[in-house]
């Protein structure tokens, strides 16, 4: 072959290389452009659709619900723990103490704190940032009182406070009244409650301390529970709104004997019981069966009946710290 026209045909060659490659590059590129703006147009939508920041509500109201649990078949109860608005350090050592405690399968509970109306300035802002920090307060309008018409008030304005169309109906199935010096654990709660009717039910430790009979008297204020439509009832009935004053959970008692109400009743004795010591007709030993312990009136008491049922035995090993 002559040189020029070897020289032609290696430029022949050279070009169609060139241009294959220019090609192949510009249909890499093309192919890239595509998948990059698909990945930016992915990126936008699942921004588009992820929650705002809520690092302000991290930690928010005392509920304790099981991941999963159904709405159509969970137990719902709401725990009300009449205290007073200057008892800022018991509500955040009760916050510790049902925070803590693991979600009973099938169920949603809601505690909150509950007094009558604030009367101090400070009490207008440290309750206030409480309220903005867990959400886990229920002021009443009232007077604070003990035994003249506090607990009608907390159970008569419920149905006011919760009942809504945007929620399920009943708003909780069972509502309990309980005192800031009671221990509740929440597992076995909830599992005394499973068997038990939702209606007309009124639960708890039965007075006199010997007596195991639920319909001769009344439940101790360490914690008594009734159903939703107790709650209704109080609200709407003459009998309660005559009858306000005198020991709480006697009158509570009286209220449903006059209505002839809580026909199904559940004596919770003796997993319910007053703190060992000193030792009564109303005290027990602290034993595994334990579903509330009452009159915890010092922290010797609380630290006592904490370790005995291992409460930090969840506590998971870190670097962070060193608690023999």
């Amino acid at each position: 072959m002559k040189p020029s026209q070897r020289s032609s045909s290696e430029g022949k060659r050279f070009f169609l290389s060139s241009l294959t490659f220019i090609l192949f590059l510009c249909a890499l590129a093309s192919i890239n452009e595509i998948r990059f703006d698909s990945l930016l147009k992915f990126s936008k939508c699942a921004l588009s659709k992820a929650p705002p920041d809520q690092s302000y509500n991290s930690s928010s109201a005392i509920s304790v619900a099981s991941s999963n649990s159904s709405s159509d078949d969970e137990i719902r109860i709401l725990i009300g723990i009449l205290t007073l608005p200057d008892q800022y350090q018991r509500r955040h050592f009760l916050r510790l103490i049902y925070g803590t405690q693991q979600s009973p399968a099938g169920a949603q509970i809601d505690v909150k704190f509950v007094f009558c109306n604030l009367t101090k300035e400070d009490q207008k802002v440290l309750v206030a940032l409480e309220i903005m920090r867990y959400d886990d307060i229920i002021i009443l309008n009232c007077q604070e009182n003990m035994n003249k018409g506090k607990t009608y008030t907390f159970f008569s304005s419920l149905p006011e406070i919760f009942n809504s169309s945007d929620r399920p109906y009943p708003p909780y199935h069972y509502v309990m009244k309980g005192d800031d010096d009671t221990y509740l654990r929440l597992e076995n709660f909830v599992e005394s409650l499973r068997p038990l009717p939702r209606e007309d039910l009124y639960y708890g430790y039965v007075i006199p301390c010997p007596s195991m009979d639920p319909f001769v008297h009344y439940m101790s204020g360490m914690g008594y529970l009734v159903s939703w439509d107790i709650a209704e009832w109080i609200r709407e009935s003459e009998i309660p709104r005559n009858h306000l004053e005198g020991p709480e959970d006697k009158v509570f008692g009286e209220w449903l004997r006059d209505g002839h109400k809580a026909k199904s009743r559940f004596n919770a004795k003796w997993s319910m019981y007053n703190y060992p010591e000193p030792p009564t007709k109303c005290t027990h030993e602290l034993w595994p069966d334990t579903i509330a312990v009452h009159l915890l009136k010092s922290q010797e008491k609380w630290i006592h009946t904490l370790k005995y049922f291992n409460v930090t035995s969840n506590l998971k090993p870190s670097k962070l710290y060193h608690i023999p």
